[in-house]
Protein backbone atom coordinates (compact mmCIF):
# COMPACT_ATOMS: atom_id res chain seq x y z
CA UNK A 1 0.00 0.00 0.00
CA UNK A 2 1.31 3.43 -1.00
CA UNK A 3 1.21 5.61 2.14
CA UNK A 4 0.53 8.85 0.28
CA UNK A 5 -2.37 7.19 -1.51
CA UNK A 6 -3.68 5.88 1.83
CA UNK A 7 -3.50 9.37 3.35
CA UNK A 8 -5.26 10.96 0.36
CA UNK A 9 -8.02 8.34 0.42
CA UNK A 10 -8.74 9.19 4.07
CA UNK A 11 -8.55 13.00 3.92
CA UNK A 12 -12.10 13.32 5.26
CA UNK A 13 -11.09 11.42 8.39
CA UNK A 14 -7.57 12.81 8.84
CA UNK A 15 -7.59 16.36 7.52
CA UNK A 16 -4.43 17.85 6.01
CA UNK A 17 -1.93 18.03 8.87
CA UNK A 18 -0.74 14.48 9.71
CA UNK A 19 2.18 12.65 11.24
CA UNK A 20 3.11 9.11 10.19
CA UNK A 21 4.58 6.41 12.44
CA UNK A 22 5.86 2.87 11.83
CA UNK A 23 6.31 -0.11 14.15
CA UNK A 24 7.87 -3.33 12.83
CA UNK A 25 6.90 -6.92 13.36
CA UNK A 26 9.49 -9.36 14.63
CA UNK A 27 10.74 -12.83 13.99
CA UNK A 28 12.62 -14.96 16.50
CA UNK A 29 15.71 -16.33 14.78
CA UNK A 30 16.50 -18.96 17.41
CA UNK A 31 15.79 -19.60 21.09
CA UNK A 32 12.22 -20.94 20.91
CA UNK A 33 10.14 -21.94 23.94
CA UNK A 34 12.89 -20.98 26.38
CA UNK A 35 11.77 -17.47 27.30
CA UNK A 36 9.64 -18.85 30.15
CA UNK A 37 12.36 -21.30 31.22
CA UNK A 38 15.06 -18.78 32.12
CA UNK A 39 16.63 -18.78 28.67
CA UNK A 40 17.76 -16.27 26.09
CA UNK A 41 15.94 -15.28 22.92
CA UNK A 42 17.32 -13.92 19.67
CA UNK A 43 14.76 -11.91 17.69
CA UNK A 44 15.09 -9.24 15.04
CA UNK A 45 12.61 -6.67 13.76
CA UNK A 46 11.50 -6.98 10.13
CA UNK A 47 10.45 -4.43 7.52
CA UNK A 48 6.82 -5.59 7.62
CA UNK A 49 4.79 -3.93 10.34
CA UNK A 50 2.11 -1.44 11.35
CA UNK A 51 1.66 2.19 10.31
CA UNK A 52 -0.29 4.93 12.07
CA UNK A 53 -1.36 8.16 10.36
CA UNK A 54 -2.32 10.65 13.06
CA UNK A 55 -3.97 14.06 13.19
CA UNK A 56 -4.91 16.32 16.10
CA UNK A 57 -8.52 16.85 17.20
CA UNK A 58 -10.09 19.88 18.86
CA UNK A 59 -11.98 17.80 21.45
CA UNK A 60 -10.92 15.01 23.85
CA UNK A 61 -12.12 12.11 21.67
CA UNK A 62 -9.99 9.43 20.06
CA UNK A 63 -11.24 8.03 16.78
CA UNK A 64 -9.64 4.88 15.36
CA UNK A 65 -9.99 3.54 11.84
CA UNK A 66 -8.30 0.44 10.44
CA UNK A 67 -7.58 0.11 6.73
CA UNK A 68 -7.24 -3.65 7.23
CA UNK A 69 -10.47 -4.11 9.22
CA UNK A 70 -12.84 -1.68 7.53
CA UNK A 71 -15.79 -3.93 8.36
CA UNK A 72 -15.39 -3.01 12.04
CA UNK A 73 -15.96 0.62 11.17
CA UNK A 74 -14.73 3.62 13.12
CA UNK A 75 -14.12 3.17 16.85
CA UNK A 76 -14.58 6.20 19.09
CA UNK A 77 -13.68 6.76 22.72
CA UNK A 78 -12.70 9.67 24.94
CA UNK A 79 -9.77 10.29 27.25
CA UNK A 80 -12.10 9.66 30.19
CA UNK A 81 -13.63 6.43 28.86
CA UNK A 82 -10.88 3.92 28.27
CA UNK A 83 -12.25 0.68 29.70
CA UNK A 84 -11.88 -2.52 27.67
CA UNK A 85 -14.90 -3.23 25.48
CA UNK A 86 -15.15 -6.37 23.39
CA UNK A 87 -17.01 -4.46 20.69
CA UNK A 88 -13.93 -2.27 20.15
CA UNK A 89 -11.93 -5.32 19.00
CA UNK A 90 -8.44 -4.33 17.71
CA UNK A 91 -8.80 -0.73 18.99
CA UNK A 92 -8.54 -2.05 22.56
CA UNK A 93 -4.78 -2.35 22.10
CA UNK A 94 -4.66 1.39 21.38
CA UNK A 95 -7.03 2.23 24.22
CA UNK A 96 -4.98 0.15 26.63
CA UNK A 97 -1.84 2.15 25.86
CA UNK A 98 -3.67 5.47 26.30
CA UNK A 99 -5.08 4.22 29.59
CA UNK A 100 -1.61 3.15 30.79
CA UNK A 101 -0.12 6.56 29.97
CA UNK A 102 -2.98 8.31 31.76
CA UNK A 103 -2.49 6.15 34.85
CA UNK A 104 1.17 7.17 34.86
CA UNK A 105 0.02 10.79 35.13
CA UNK A 106 0.71 12.00 31.60
CA UNK A 107 -1.57 14.80 30.40
CA UNK A 108 -3.42 14.63 27.11
CA UNK A 109 -5.20 17.91 26.45
CA UNK A 110 -6.76 16.91 23.11
CA UNK A 111 -7.82 13.83 21.21
CA UNK A 112 -6.47 12.25 18.03
CA UNK A 113 -7.70 10.74 14.79
CA UNK A 114 -5.67 7.59 14.15
CA UNK A 115 -5.68 5.57 10.94
CA UNK A 116 -3.99 2.16 11.24
CA UNK A 117 -2.60 0.12 8.35
CA UNK A 118 -0.56 -3.07 8.68
CA UNK A 119 1.14 -5.42 6.24
CA UNK A 120 1.88 -8.20 8.76
CA UNK A 121 -0.09 -11.39 8.11
CA UNK A 122 -2.63 -11.71 10.92
CA UNK A 123 -2.30 -14.66 13.28
CA UNK A 124 1.04 -15.71 11.82
CA UNK A 125 3.08 -15.24 14.99
CA UNK A 126 4.97 -12.15 13.82
CA UNK A 127 3.73 -10.02 16.72
CA UNK A 128 1.09 -7.78 15.16
CA UNK A 129 -0.36 -7.01 18.62
CA UNK A 130 3.01 -5.99 20.09
CA UNK A 131 3.67 -3.93 16.96
CA UNK A 132 0.40 -2.04 17.48
CA UNK A 133 0.96 -1.51 21.21
CA UNK A 134 4.49 -0.13 20.81
CA UNK A 135 3.34 1.93 17.82
CA UNK A 136 0.69 3.56 19.99
CA UNK A 137 3.25 4.34 22.68
CA UNK A 138 5.48 6.10 20.13
CA UNK A 139 2.45 8.06 18.87
CA UNK A 140 1.62 9.23 22.40
CA UNK A 141 5.25 10.14 23.10
CA UNK A 142 5.45 12.39 20.06
CA UNK A 143 1.95 13.83 19.93
CA UNK A 144 1.97 14.88 23.61
CA UNK A 145 5.72 15.51 24.04
CA UNK A 146 6.01 12.72 26.61
CA UNK A 147 9.55 11.59 27.38
CA UNK A 148 9.29 7.85 28.03
CA UNK A 149 12.42 5.92 27.10
CA UNK A 150 11.87 3.03 24.70
CA UNK A 151 13.07 0.41 27.20
CA UNK A 152 10.32 1.61 29.57
CA UNK A 153 7.74 1.96 26.79
CA UNK A 154 8.09 -1.69 25.78
CA UNK A 155 7.51 -2.79 29.37
CA UNK A 156 4.36 -0.65 29.52
CA UNK A 157 3.21 -2.34 26.30
CA UNK A 158 3.79 -5.78 27.81
CA UNK A 159 1.76 -4.81 30.88
CA UNK A 160 -1.09 -3.65 28.62
CA UNK A 161 -1.07 -7.03 26.87
CA UNK A 162 -1.00 -8.85 30.23
CA UNK A 163 -3.41 -6.82 32.32
CA UNK A 164 -5.62 -4.85 29.91
CA UNK A 165 -5.89 -7.44 27.13
CA UNK A 166 -5.56 -10.46 29.44
CA UNK A 167 -2.90 -12.25 27.38
CA UNK A 168 -0.05 -13.78 29.40
CA UNK A 169 2.85 -13.02 27.05
CA UNK A 170 6.51 -12.44 27.91
CA UNK A 171 8.56 -9.35 27.05
CA UNK A 172 10.28 -10.59 23.88
CA UNK A 173 7.77 -9.34 21.31
CA UNK A 174 7.46 -5.78 22.59
CA UNK A 175 11.20 -5.58 23.28
CA UNK A 176 12.13 -6.62 19.75
CA UNK A 177 9.58 -4.29 18.18
CA UNK A 178 10.83 -1.30 20.15
CA UNK A 179 14.55 -1.85 20.64
CA UNK A 180 15.73 -3.35 17.35
CA UNK A 181 18.21 -1.78 14.97
CA UNK A 182 18.61 -2.45 11.26
CA UNK A 183 21.17 -5.19 10.47
CA UNK A 184 21.12 -6.33 14.10
CA UNK A 185 19.52 -9.08 16.17
CA UNK A 186 18.83 -8.77 19.89
CA UNK A 187 20.39 -11.29 22.27
CA UNK A 188 18.03 -10.86 25.20
CA UNK A 189 18.02 -12.34 28.68
CA UNK A 190 14.28 -12.33 29.36
CA UNK A 191 14.80 -12.48 33.12
CA UNK A 192 17.05 -9.46 33.60
CA UNK A 193 16.34 -7.63 30.30
CA UNK A 194 20.10 -7.45 29.77
CA UNK A 195 20.67 -7.47 26.04
CA UNK A 196 23.17 -6.82 23.33
CA UNK A 197 22.81 -6.02 19.66
CA UNK A 198 24.52 -8.62 17.50
CA UNK A 199 25.51 -7.98 13.86
CA UNK A 200 23.10 -9.68 11.46
CA UNK A 201 25.07 -9.25 8.25
CA UNK A 202 23.62 -11.90 5.97
CA UNK A 203 25.87 -11.30 2.97
CA UNK A 204 24.56 -13.30 0.01
CA UNK A 205 21.55 -14.59 1.95
CA UNK A 206 18.00 -13.35 2.57
CA UNK A 207 15.57 -14.20 5.36
CA UNK A 208 12.35 -15.68 3.98
CA UNK A 209 9.27 -16.05 6.17
CA UNK A 210 6.68 -18.60 5.11
CA UNK A 211 3.20 -18.63 6.64
CA UNK A 212 1.54 -22.05 6.76
CA UNK A 213 -1.92 -20.40 6.82
CA UNK A 214 -2.96 -23.11 9.24
CA UNK A 215 -5.33 -22.12 12.03
CA UNK A 216 -3.39 -22.68 15.26
CA UNK A 217 -6.17 -24.32 17.26
CA UNK A 218 -3.80 -26.28 19.52
CA UNK A 219 -1.26 -23.57 20.32
CA UNK A 220 -2.73 -22.29 23.60
CA UNK A 221 -3.57 -25.64 25.18
CA UNK A 222 -0.27 -27.24 24.14
CA UNK A 223 1.65 -24.18 25.34
CA UNK A 224 0.19 -24.65 28.82
CA UNK A 225 0.91 -28.39 28.63
CA UNK A 226 4.57 -27.78 27.72
CA UNK A 227 4.98 -25.28 30.57
CA UNK A 228 3.57 -27.83 32.99
CA UNK A 229 5.89 -30.57 31.72
CA UNK A 230 8.90 -28.28 32.05
CA UNK A 231 7.83 -27.31 35.57
CA UNK A 232 7.67 -31.01 36.44
CA UNK A 233 11.18 -31.53 35.10
CA UNK A 234 12.52 -28.57 37.08
CA UNK A 235 10.83 -29.81 40.26
CA UNK A 236 12.31 -33.30 39.88
CA UNK A 237 15.83 -31.96 39.37
CA UNK A 238 15.61 -29.52 42.27
CA UNK A 239 14.38 -32.28 44.58
CA UNK A 240 17.38 -34.36 43.54
CA UNK A 241 19.89 -31.68 44.44
CA UNK A 242 20.28 -29.61 41.27
CA UNK A 243 21.14 -26.05 42.33
CA UNK A 244 19.11 -24.29 39.64
CA UNK A 245 16.26 -21.78 39.54
CA UNK A 246 15.41 -22.41 35.88
CA UNK A 247 15.99 -25.23 33.41
CA UNK A 248 18.13 -22.97 31.25
CA UNK A 249 20.56 -22.43 34.14
CA UNK A 250 22.08 -25.77 33.10
CA UNK A 251 24.77 -26.22 30.48
CA UNK A 252 25.46 -29.50 28.68
CA UNK A 253 27.85 -30.89 31.30
CA UNK A 254 25.53 -30.21 34.21
CA UNK A 255 22.52 -31.63 32.42
CA UNK A 256 24.35 -34.84 31.51
CA UNK A 257 25.16 -35.32 35.20
CA UNK A 258 21.55 -34.98 36.41
CA UNK A 259 19.21 -36.04 33.61
CA UNK A 260 19.07 -39.64 34.87
CA UNK A 261 16.88 -38.34 37.71
CA UNK A 262 14.06 -37.81 35.19
CA UNK A 263 12.58 -41.28 34.48
CA UNK A 264 9.72 -40.09 32.28
CA UNK A 265 10.98 -39.88 28.69
CA UNK A 266 8.51 -37.17 27.65
CA UNK A 267 9.55 -34.91 30.54
CA UNK A 268 13.22 -35.59 29.80
CA UNK A 269 12.66 -34.67 26.15
CA UNK A 270 11.17 -31.31 27.13
CA UNK A 271 14.12 -30.53 29.40
CA UNK A 272 16.57 -31.65 26.71
CA UNK A 273 15.12 -29.11 24.30
CA UNK A 274 15.24 -26.32 26.89
CA UNK A 275 18.90 -26.88 27.77
CA UNK A 276 20.25 -27.29 24.25
CA UNK A 277 18.07 -24.63 22.64
CA UNK A 278 19.43 -22.13 25.12
CA UNK A 279 22.96 -23.30 24.30
CA UNK A 280 22.17 -22.81 20.61
CA UNK A 281 21.33 -19.14 21.19
CA UNK A 282 24.81 -18.63 22.64
CA UNK A 283 26.42 -20.44 19.70
CA UNK A 284 24.31 -18.41 17.26
CA UNK A 285 25.68 -15.17 18.69
CA UNK A 286 29.23 -16.48 18.36
CA UNK A 287 28.64 -17.58 14.77
CA UNK A 288 27.22 -14.22 13.69
CA UNK A 289 29.92 -12.27 15.46
CA UNK A 290 32.42 -14.27 13.36
CA UNK A 291 30.33 -13.72 10.22
CA UNK A 292 29.79 -17.49 9.86
CA UNK A 293 26.34 -17.60 8.24
CA UNK A 294 26.60 -21.31 7.39
CA UNK A 295 27.14 -22.20 11.06
CA UNK A 296 24.19 -20.02 11.99
CA UNK A 297 22.04 -21.85 9.42
CA UNK A 298 23.08 -25.19 10.89
CA UNK A 299 21.97 -24.03 14.35
CA UNK A 300 18.58 -23.00 12.89
CA UNK A 301 18.20 -26.52 11.48
CA UNK A 302 19.09 -28.09 14.83
CA UNK A 303 16.57 -25.82 16.55
CA UNK A 304 13.72 -26.99 14.36
CA UNK A 305 14.66 -30.64 14.73
CA UNK A 306 14.62 -30.24 18.52
CA UNK A 307 11.28 -28.44 18.49
CA UNK A 308 9.88 -31.27 16.35
CA UNK A 309 11.45 -34.25 18.08
CA UNK A 310 11.91 -33.21 21.72
CA UNK A 311 9.45 -30.40 22.39
CA UNK A 312 6.76 -31.69 20.03
CA UNK A 313 5.38 -28.31 18.97
CA UNK A 314 5.81 -28.59 15.22
CA UNK A 315 3.17 -29.96 12.83
CA UNK A 316 2.95 -31.46 9.37
CA UNK A 317 2.55 -28.07 7.71
CA UNK A 318 5.63 -26.60 9.37
CA UNK A 319 7.69 -29.72 8.69
CA UNK A 320 6.72 -29.77 5.01
CA UNK A 321 7.87 -26.16 4.62
CA UNK A 322 11.11 -26.69 6.52
CA UNK A 323 11.99 -29.88 4.64
CA UNK A 324 11.17 -28.28 1.29
CA UNK A 325 13.27 -25.20 1.98
CA UNK A 326 16.23 -27.35 3.00
CA UNK A 327 15.80 -29.62 -0.02
CA UNK A 328 15.82 -26.66 -2.38
CA UNK A 329 18.88 -24.93 -0.99
CA UNK A 330 18.16 -23.06 2.24
CA UNK A 331 21.18 -23.30 4.56
CA UNK A 332 18.90 -22.97 7.58
CA UNK A 333 15.15 -23.39 8.08
CA UNK A 334 13.04 -23.69 11.23
CA UNK A 335 9.62 -23.03 12.66
CA UNK A 336 9.39 -19.76 14.57
CA UNK A 337 6.90 -18.90 17.29
CA UNK A 338 4.60 -21.06 19.38
CA UNK A 339 4.17 -23.81 16.78
CA UNK A 340 1.23 -25.95 15.59
CA UNK A 341 0.99 -23.60 12.61
CA UNK A 342 2.23 -20.08 12.09
CA UNK A 343 5.48 -19.47 10.26
CA UNK A 344 8.90 -20.75 9.32
CA UNK A 345 12.04 -18.66 8.84
CA UNK A 346 14.68 -19.70 6.32
CA UNK A 347 18.06 -18.48 5.06
CA UNK A 348 18.08 -18.55 1.26
CA UNK A 349 20.65 -17.38 -1.28
CA UNK A 350 19.43 -13.94 -2.39
CA UNK A 351 20.02 -14.75 -6.06
CA UNK A 352 17.83 -17.86 -5.76
CA UNK A 353 14.95 -16.59 -3.57
CA UNK A 354 12.27 -16.52 -6.27
CA UNK A 355 13.23 -19.95 -7.61
CA UNK A 356 13.29 -21.53 -4.14
CA UNK A 357 9.95 -20.00 -3.15
CA UNK A 358 8.30 -21.32 -6.31
CA UNK A 359 9.56 -24.85 -5.65
CA UNK A 360 8.56 -24.79 -1.98
CA UNK A 361 5.17 -23.36 -2.92
CA UNK A 362 4.50 -26.28 -5.27
CA UNK A 363 5.64 -28.85 -2.71
CA UNK A 364 3.42 -27.37 -0.02
CA UNK A 365 0.28 -27.30 -2.17
CA UNK A 366 0.93 -30.86 -3.33
CA UNK A 367 1.14 -32.19 0.24
CA UNK A 368 -1.21 -29.87 2.14
CA UNK A 369 -3.80 -28.90 -0.46
CA UNK A 370 -3.76 -25.13 0.04
CA UNK A 371 -1.23 -22.33 -0.36
CA UNK A 372 1.39 -20.96 1.99
CA UNK A 373 2.37 -17.28 1.78
CA UNK A 374 5.99 -16.17 1.43
CA UNK A 375 7.68 -12.97 2.58
CA UNK A 376 11.34 -12.19 1.85
CA UNK A 377 12.16 -9.68 4.60
CA UNK A 378 14.90 -7.32 5.69
CA UNK A 379 15.80 -6.19 9.17
CA UNK A 380 14.41 -2.93 10.49
CA UNK A 381 14.90 -0.26 13.09
CA UNK A 382 12.40 -0.29 15.93
CA UNK A 383 9.17 1.72 16.21
CA UNK A 384 9.57 5.37 15.27
CA UNK A 385 8.08 8.50 13.71
CA UNK A 386 8.74 8.55 9.97
CA UNK A 387 10.44 11.50 8.36
CA UNK A 388 8.79 13.05 5.31
CA UNK A 389 11.24 11.41 2.88
CA UNK A 390 10.28 7.97 4.24
CA UNK A 391 6.59 8.43 3.44
CA UNK A 392 6.08 6.96 -0.02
Amino acid sequence: MNLNKLINENKDFLGNDVNVYFSPGRVNLIGEHVDYLGGNVFPTAIDLGTYAVVSKRDDDNFEFLSHNFKHYGKKTTSINCLTYREVDNWANYCKGMIDAYRRLGHKMDHGLNILIYGNLPNGAGLSSSASLEVLMGVVLNHEYSIDIEMVDLVQIAQQVENKYMGINCGIMDQFAVGMSKEHKAIYLDTNSLHYKLVPLELGDYTLVIANTNKKRTLADSKYNERRSECDQGLDILQKNGAQIKNLCDMDDAMYQSVKHHIPNQTIQNRVTHAVYENERTKKAVQALEKGDIVAFGTLMNQSHDSLRDYFDVSCTELDILVDAFREHGAIGSRMTGAGFGGCTISLVKTSDVENVINKVKDTYVKHIGYHADFYPVRTSDGARKLESEEIK
